[in-house]
């Protein structure tokens, strides 16, 4: 279950341990546009992230700069989206609410992901393990400034 197929290393915008600090939605949107146009199709990312902290924004960077042109959501009540876009199907997933990884393999995640361009998940540390080439991004609010997001990238 590799993120990333053999080959070139993709250009990734951020770096393990790079820490970018973004300035209200249009910067994490910015963020997720960018890191649509690095990640190989079939690729694997992780949003990590406190309630707020923007892991549905950036996602909407990332998806809108694929194509897709509706709303994108945060699936924490359906636990999975998937969004049609005109470069593959986009996968998103947030396990907040999940209790075991069991139940979202249950859920057929496995071939969903298998099926997607891309598949994005929030609160995924119980899958780190199934994915481990696959990039985590780390999202915080800065303490006294509303706006601010800072993302790290963790792996």
């Amino acid at each position: 279950m590799a993120a990333f197929p053999d080959g070139p290393a993709w250009p990734f915008p951020l770096q393990p341990g790079e820490r970018r600090d973004l300035h209200g939605a249009a910067e994490q949107q910015a963020l997720g546009a960018a890191l649509a146009a690095s990640l190989p199709p079939g690729a694997v990312l992780f949003l990590e992230g406190e309630l707020g902290a923007g892991k549905t924004t950036l996602t909407q960077g990332l998806v809108g700069a694929l194509g897709f042109t509706e709303p994108v959501t945060s699936p924490t009540y359906a636990l999975m989206n998937l969004y049609p876009t005109p470069a593959g199907p986009v996968l998103h997933v947030d396990a907040y609410r999940v209790r075991d990884v069991s139940e979202l393999y249950e859920m057929d995640l496995e071939a969903l992901i298998e099926s997607s361009r891309l598949s994005v998940v929030e609160w995924g540390e119980g899958l780190y393990a199934d994915y481990p080439q696959a990039p985590i991004v780390e999202l915080a609010h800065v303490e006294g400034q509303p706006e601010l997001r800072r993302a790290t990238r963790r792996r």
